[in-house]
């Protein structure tokens, strides 16, 4: 059985190219389906996120051309394209990816953990699809186990690596806990809905969006429970904010020394944290010259995911050597099935031989043939038969001089080797 991981990635495919291949959750099924009638694969499962499609399959001489030109069958695109633009692993190499994709050594974001969840989804809609049988039960099995083991043994998912997610660890690190800190942002822009998702997964219970177009920001705050501001009610609400992060494209600065100077002392000096994420600047820089304002800026942040990255770097080699573990216990695992197939194979062709010389010998003995020479019949086909295959075997090591093929030989057929002393 050949084990295949084909895709494309945010590494190998324009955004285009990915957007054309992606599978939808309701189209999931049917491409399981078709990939099994059209391909031949025995057991698949196909992840498709916004960053890669991958497709996971194994069956009797399957191959990367295969899977290609069903997928861009499927999508009704251009398999030359999807060739160039795609990468191919077989075997040990294919099992090894398919960990490294789980526990997110091969994403955008290095060591991000939604991805765990979307191979998990992909492997149950492949379950629920009768696609996957004990080869692929054990592979997926090991593969979150192994991701699992990252997660939690590892820092690959301890520090941040995003200026958004960045500014929310910092602002923890000051405040022991932000449960019950009063947030405002400022800005409506992807990194303030960023923002605002982690601060909100931190249990932020006082959170306001400030914009100037309150559509906007009320399309943020409305999912979280949060309130919305305007720009110009800043000024009124400044005073309430513990922490303050803002990105917006203003031109002009949002918060200037005097505006929060006032704040701080409408606060008896609480202090206030904030983060400024604008280029050009929200926040003016002789803010962070005022006693009880803690300024930080989107360089400050930068340096911060750059130290952190090299972190996640020295854990993925950690996670790495994990996976090389879990990819050999696998694979160890298959070996043993094969065994079993052999040995299994084996006793039943032998079985077999007998049941049918067996059946022969009845009828002569009911036919009235002698017992005696019956007996000897069966004794001497039942032995031709069980040893022709080992006979053959052995002539032909004999043959080719392969020593190491007759020694391994002689051993499984209990005959002592030539050179063997022991008596």
């Amino acid at each position: 059985m050949t084990l295949i991981a084909f895709g494309i990635n945010h590494k190998t495919a324009p955004v285009e190219l990915r957007e054309k291949v992606a599978f939808s959750p309701d189209a999931m099924v049917e491409a399981l389906k078709s990939l099994a009638l059209n391909t031949g694969a025995d057991e698949s499962v196909i992840v498709s996120t916004c960053n890669r499609t991958e497709i996971y399959a194994q069956a009797e001489n399957l191959t990367g051309a295969a899977l290609t030109q069903w997928l861009a069958e499927f999508h009704q695109a251009k398999a030359d394209e999807l060739g160039i633009n795609s990468y191919i692993y077989q075997q040990d190499e294919a099992i090894k990816h398919i960990m490294r994709v789980a526990c997110g050594l091969d994403s955008l974001i290095l060591g991000e953990p939604q991805i765990l969840g979307q191979v998990k989804q992909a492997f149950v809609s492949a379950k629920d699809s009768g696609v996957i049988k004990s080869d692929f039960e054990r592979l997926f099995q090991q593969t979150f186990s192994v991701a699992k083991r990252v997660r939690s043994e590892t820092e690959i998912g301890s520090n941040a690596v995003s200026v958004a997610y960045a500014s929310v660890q910092l602002a923890k690190h000051i405040f022991s806990s932000l449960k019950k800190s009063n947030v405002l942002l400022i800005g409506a822009g992807e990194t303030i809905e960023l923002v605002a998702k982690h601060m909100h997964e931190q249990g932020v219970e006082s959170l306001s969006v400030a914009n100037r177009t309150l559509a906007r920001a009320e399309a943020i705050a409305k999912p979280l429970g949060a309130n919305t501001l305007t720009l110009t009610q800043i000024p009124h609400h400044l005073k309430d904010a513990d922490i303050v992060i803002s990105s917006t494209a203003s031109q002009l600065p949002i918060l200037g020394k005097g505006l929060v100077e006032r704040a701080l002392k409408d606060r008896r000096h609480k202090p206030m944290f904030l983060v400024d994420l604008a280029v050009p600047r929200d926040i003016e820089a002789e803010v962070g010259e005022l006693d009880d304002a803690y300024l930080y800026t989107v360089d400050d942040l930068q340096q911060i995911v750059e130290k952190n990255l090299e972190s996640r770097q020295h854990a993925a080699l950690q996670a790495e050597q994990m996976i090389d573990q879990q990819a050999q216990q696998y694979l160890q695992w298959r070996q043993g099935q094969t065994s079993i197939d052999v040995l299994r194979d084996f006793r039943q062709q032998s079985e077999n031989q007998r049941d049918t010389l067996v059946a022969k010998a009845l009828n002569q003995l009911a036919d009235g043939k002698e017992a005696e020479q019956v007996i000897k019949e069966l004794a001497n086909k039942l032995t031709n038969s069980l040893i022709h295959a080992p006979t053959k075997a052995l002539k032909k090591a004999a043959m080719q001089q392969d020593n190491k093929n007759m020694g391994l030989l002689q051993d499984a057929l209990g005959l002592a080797r030539a050179n063997d002393s022991s008596k």
